[in-house]
Order: structure tokens, then C-alpha cells, then sequence
């Protein structure tokens, strides 16, 4: 089991939305194969922004564009996981320096993107269960046919909607999210015990 850490700093604790709400206009496309490429073009850049601070990151693709068949908006997510979310210095300043813009600072996460804003990098402290939610997901979507399939028709019966933030279609989606995120735990926890008794 990790050991805990103790933070350099207490974290904030309110979120910070830099530049305020932005209405959004949301596409979707057809899955691109470059998207993997631009995802191991930019976690080429966080880690060797992050080398000089010597700090230990994992750096993962996440979201739609991580998964093969799926239709997406183009942008391609990044989490990047850092010993201590509160020692910004540490990741912070490198990647704005490395060109990023901050966009979301926030309890727990923080958010940085391009200034085209084709790639989003949110920033969290190792072992925190948003990473773990998105590995699952990601993972599900990749080996499930019918639940990519659901996410995709979801995805595309709110394009017709007006956005005044992106936040807001993100949490549009939140109810077939935890639903396949469910069934993704569901069978992980059945692969798991198959193979104890195996």
C-alpha cells in the first residue's frame, strides 16, 4: 500500500475557472488515427518539462480519443498523476513554460491545455480515484462494443445543444458514464475473481 504523503501545502479549496465560462460549439468526428500520435507527441513535452523538477509522473491517453472506433470531439486528454498536487512548482511552472495555459485549478485537480485548446492535460496527485475512474473507463471502452456504441449515440443526441461551458456537456453525460462505469467494475471484479480461483 502507498505510503501517505504529506502535502507541501494545504491544497485551495475552491475551483478557478482562468478566463471565466466559455460558450462551446461541440463536434464530434469520426475516430482519427493521428489522435494516439499527438497523445505521445505532448507526453513527450510534459516529461521533459517535469524532468528538470526530478519528480516521479505517470502520464496516461484518456478519454474518447484514447479509444479506437470512437467518435470524439477532437481534443485529446491527458492525465498526468505527480507526487503532490499542492507543490505546484513542481509541475505547474514547467508546463506552463512548455507552453500549456492554465485553465482550472481546483481541489485535488488542476487543468492545463494548448492555446488552440486540441489538448487538454489535467493534473492529478498519484493514486487519486479520478485517475483510477478514467483508466476504467478508457479500458472498458476499448474491449466493450456495445457500450462504445451507447457513449457515441449519447455524445452525438447533445450535439444539437447550445453550451455556455464545456463543463456543462461534460456533466450532460455523467448518467451513462456511472452506468457504464459500473459495468466496467462489474467486470473487472468478475476477471479478478475468475482468475483468484483460477
Amino acid at each position: 500500500m502507498p505510503t501517505k504523503r504529506t502535502p507541501r501545502r494545504p491544497d485551495v479549496t475552491t475551483t478557478e475557472i482562468v478566463g471565466g465560462a466559455e460558450a462551446v460549439h461541440v463536434s464530434l468526428h469520426e475516430y482519427d488515427e493521428r489522435w494516439p500520435a499527438a497523445f505521445a507527441e505532448h507526453r513527450r513535452r510534459i516529461v521533459e518539462a517535469l524532468a528538470p523538477s526530478g519528480i516521479a509522473v505517470e502520464v496516461e491517453h484518456i478519454g474518447s480519443t484514447s479509444v479506437p472506433g470512437l467518435a470524439a470531439k477532437p481534443i485529446v486528454d491527458v492525465v498526468v498523476a505527480v507526487p503532490d498536487i499542492t507543490a505546484e512548482e513542481d509541475y505547474l511552472g514547467p508546463l506552463l513554460a512548455a507552453g500549456y495555459e492554465l485553465r482550472v485549478r481546483e481541489p485535488g485537480h488542476r487543468l492545463v491545455r494548448t492555446p488552440e485548446r486540441s489538448v487538454h492535460v489535467h493534473v492529478y496527485e498519484q493514486g487519486a480515484d479520478a485517475i483510477a475512474g478514467y483508466l476504467l473507463l478508457r479500458d472498458h471502452l476499448r474491449t466493450d462494443a456495445a457500450d462504445r456504441e451507447l457513449y457515441a449515440g449519447v455524445k452525438r443526441a447533445l450535439l444539437d445543444r447550445r453550451w455556455d461551458d464545456m463543463n456543462d456537456y461534460a456533466d450532460a453525460k455523467t448518467e451513462v458514464v456511472t452506468a457504464i462505469n459500473a459495468r466496467a467494475r462489474a467486470a473487472r471484479d468478475a476477471a479478478r475473481e475468475a482468475a483468484r480461483e483460477g
